[in-house]
């Protein structure tokens, strides 16, 4: 169980610094389209490529992010059902909806990262390679993977009546 804990705090460390790479890059963002609409406003000019700048900007802090709101327990849940039956059937729903989730980016890993490494465009103003960000589709999915398989242990655990250190799960 001491292993289990290190590594969960290794995967929750590693999922942030990747949320605060993606928060670094919110700043540039807004300063990009705020100095867009006031040259557009004021000098009826546009700064060229703002739309795709911002675009990919906001994938990275979106793809980047996405793992750590999972962990903080930030996605919308709905608890209406699980909340109304016995624990170990909601820890049976738990489990099987982890294990969906599990199945499902797996596959977006897997296909992210084969799709990404046949990627060949460029971008249609600045010529911005899309390799790179179509790769972070895979490395979003496989941190999103790890946090799963995190949430996977502390609900089975808790099914088969073994309590796994929960620091950093928020329920």
């Amino acid at each position: 169980m001491k292993r289990l804990a290190v590594i969960r705090k290794i995967i929750q460390r590693l999922t942030l610094s990747l949320c605060y790479a993606g928060m670094f890059l919110l700043v540039p963002m807004m300063l990009l389209t705020a100095g867009d609409v006031l040259s557009r406003t004021v000098f009826g000019l546009h700064i060229p490529g703002t739309v795709e700048l911002s675009s990919y900007m906001l994938a990275v802090f979106i793809l980047l992010g996405v793992a750590y709101t999972h962990q903080v327990k930030g996605h919308v849940r709905v608890s209406f059902f699980v909340s109304r039956i016995p624990e170990k059937a909601g820890l049976i729903v738990d489990i099987g909806t982890t294990l969906l989730s599990l199945f499902i980016i797996a596959i977006l890993a897997w296909q992210g990262w084969v799709l990404g490494t046949e990627e060949k465009t460029v971008s249609d103003m600045l010529r911005i390679p899309q390799l790179p960000f179509r790769l972070l589709v895979s490395v979003a999915a496989f941190f999103l993977c790890l946090e799963l398989l995190m949430d996977l242990t502390v609900y089975a655990g808790r099914f088969f009546g073994i309590h796994p250190e929960t620091s950093g799960i928020r329920d």
